[in-house]
């Protein structure tokens, strides 16, 4: 039921469309340190993560990895450019913590957006909020300091510095740990 509630949040489903959409997910678990998707794949499916934290990030050619998003629930995961373009995937997305998902073939979905205009506008709807997240997050890195940067860090993700290790942290912030060590006992004496 909280894909429906998602997905209605967006924009409304009727009852039929709901039917089909929930007859195409199936569930999944992923334990911790497991791959949704990894390099080089072609992504093929899309998930609803239900339960659990998930971290896309990509690896430069020494093996240095940085992160590019957390994902928490409730919202929709998958290689995008990956399952668009149907080339191979560059952004890894990886269990942080044990995880539960819905998943369904994208091409699947796809076939639905062709026979209910609903959810093509959902779809259409989850590409516009996915886009000006990414321009928003590009905007955060370039323009704003490491002390506002952690700053709406900790408002976007409030739980998250409890729950996962603080490199993971600090690679999404552009920062090594030790800078990101100062930043917090600085906000925290406050």
């Amino acid at each position: 039921m909280e894909l429906y509630k998602y997905l209605n949040s967006i924009s409304p489903l009727q009852e039929e469309t709901w039917r089909k959409i929930e007859q195409i997910f199936t569930e999944k678990t992923l334990v911790k340190g497991e791959y949704f998707i990894n390099e080089g794949e072609q992504a093929k499916q899309v998930g609803f993560l239900k339960k659990g934290i998930i971290r896309a990030f990509y690896r430069n050619n020494e093996g240095f990895e940085y992160n590019k998003h957390f994902f928490i629930p409730h919202c929709m995961i998958g290689g995008y450019s990956s399952l668009i373009k149907s080339t191979p995937n560059k952004i890894i997305q990886q269990a942080l913590t044990n995880c539960d998902l819905l998943v369904a073939d994208y091409a699947e979905i796809t076939k639905l957006y062709d026979l209910f205009p609903d959810f093509e506008r959902v779809g259409r709807q989850l590409a516009e909020l996915y886009f000006v997240n990414k321009e928003q997050r590009e905007i955060e890195i370039v323009l704003l300091n490491a002390d506002e940067r952690y700053l709406i860090f900790r408002k976007e993700y409030p739980q998250l510095e409890q729950l996962i290790p603080q490199y993971h942290i600090a690679s999404y912030l552009g920062i090594t740990p030790t800078q990101l060590s100062r930043i917090r006992r600085k906000f925290n004496e406050v």
